[in-house]
């Protein structure tokens, strides 16, 4: 599935703030908390195997282009299990890029499913600051 660069380049945007948010660990890890985070939302649209089924799609799609998500599946709950085995055999910039690559494909397949309205809402209010929050602590002006 060819993402365009808004997609990737939003998926880097997530990652960004939510590393910036105080938690610390390799973007892979973050990739694991936005999707925790979108878990709840979506579960309420879609229902919990329709989030597990979007998810293992999104999952599906991202080990083609980062194999070292190969251990990574998804469990009963729609959460993402095998964090554990990501650490020690990836490096930094391998952990990232999966990262980037796994919510990549998430939000490209929201896009295609609900559209690129209800997708940026849903995004934006659950993963990135309120507006309200002062510039000078928002990880998104930066990009």
């Amino acid at each position: 599935m060819m993402l365009p660069p808004q997609t990737r380049d939003l998926a880097q945007r997530l990652l960004a703030y939510e590393n910036a948010a105080g938690k610390s660990g390799p973007t892979e890890f973050a990739a694991f908390r936005v999707c925790a985070t979108l878990r709840q939302p979506l579960c309420a649209l879609a229902g919990v195997a329709g989030f597990r089924s979007l998810l293992s799609r999104a999952l599906t799609l991202a080990r083609a282009e980062a194999p070292s998500l190969s251990g990574v599946q998804v469990a009963a709950d729609g959460s993402l299990r095998g964090l554990d085995e990501l650490g020690p055999q990836t490096d930094t910039d391998q952990a990232r890029e999966a990262g980037v690559i796994l919510i990549a494909q998430l939000i490209g397949l929201l896009l295609f499913f609900i559209g690129e309205g209800m997708t940026l809402r849903l995004v934006i209010s659950e993963v990135l600051p309120p507006p309200w929050v002062p510039s000078h602590q928002r990880c998104t002006d930066r990009f």
